[in-house]
């Protein structure tokens, strides 16, 4: 029997005090299930900087997960335009630099919502602070249904690589976000759009697995969900460590 890959999972931060009244890690039982649920042991992985190298050695693929958290703006050279920006500096700072190496390393990084951001801010990209301030659309992009149904549909770049994972030019999908990519970063080709214009998702098409899309694909609603993660396990599997 072969060897079931390890896949890391960031973890988000919170200060309020419903589980604990001290600071705790967050992450949603579905993440991991999701891995598990396709051939993978999910790992969760704590901001421990100084480890990132021990983490890699370890892992076969990397997930950047969601949350209840904004990228700061000086990540990509902008300040603070509205007051509803909730920022995690030692969030963000360990996820640039784990999926800086990770990428480095070639490992596959798979960016959930929040994550695809940041790999775009890795990229060099930036982000609309605020969708409804910033653009003009009519979608609800943090949707009012539970987040377990979909709300609005999605095109996929019948070029890009996610295109050849889902084989459909459209689907639907569910929408959790107040923000999103403003500028692709560089070497990044946008692979999902919705009908407003936002780009809902990127990938690296020189890396072994680099794809970010900004709906949730973790809550498997429908089955290009499920083709995603079935396709992210495939290519951490057999994945030789440099």
């Amino acid at each position: 029997m072969s060897k079931k890959p390890l896949i890391g999972l960031t973890l988000d931060l919170e200060t309020n005090k419903t589980y604990s009244k001290f600071p705790w890690y967050a992450l949603r039982e579905n993440y991991c299930s999701s891995i598990s649920n396709f051939g993978g042991v999910p790992i969760p992985i704590v901001y421990d900087n100084k480890s990132i190298n021990s983490i890699l050695d370890v892992i076969d693929g990397l997930v950047i997960t969601g949350g209840a958290f904004d990228v700061d703006p000086k990540y990509y050279s902008e300040k603070k335009k509205y007051q509803n920006l909730n920022t995690k500096s030692s969030r963000t700072m360990f996820e640039i630099n784990i999926c800086k190496l990770a990428l480095k390393k070639n490992i596959p990084v798979l960016g959930i919502c929040g994550g695809q951001q940041l790999i775009n801010i890795v990229y060099g990209g930036s982000l609309y602070q605020d969708i409804k301030k910033d653009l003009a659309t009519n979608l609800e992009h943090e949707q009012k249904n539970p987040r377990n149904e979909v709300s609005h549909s999605v095109n996929l770049n019948t070029k890009s690589i996610l295109y050849e994972i889902i084989k459909e030019k459209t689907i639907r999908v569910n929408s959790a976000h107040h923000q999103s990519i403003k500028t692709p970063g560089k070497g990044l080709v946008i692979n999902a759009i919705a009908s407003d214009g936002v780009i809902e998702g990127i990938e690296d098409q020189s890396k072994s697995f680099c794809i970010g899309v900004q709906w949730h694909p973790e809550f498997l609603i429908k089955k290009s969900d499920n083709k995603i993660f079935k396709s992210f396990i495939k290519a951490t599997k057999g994945r030789e460590k440099l």
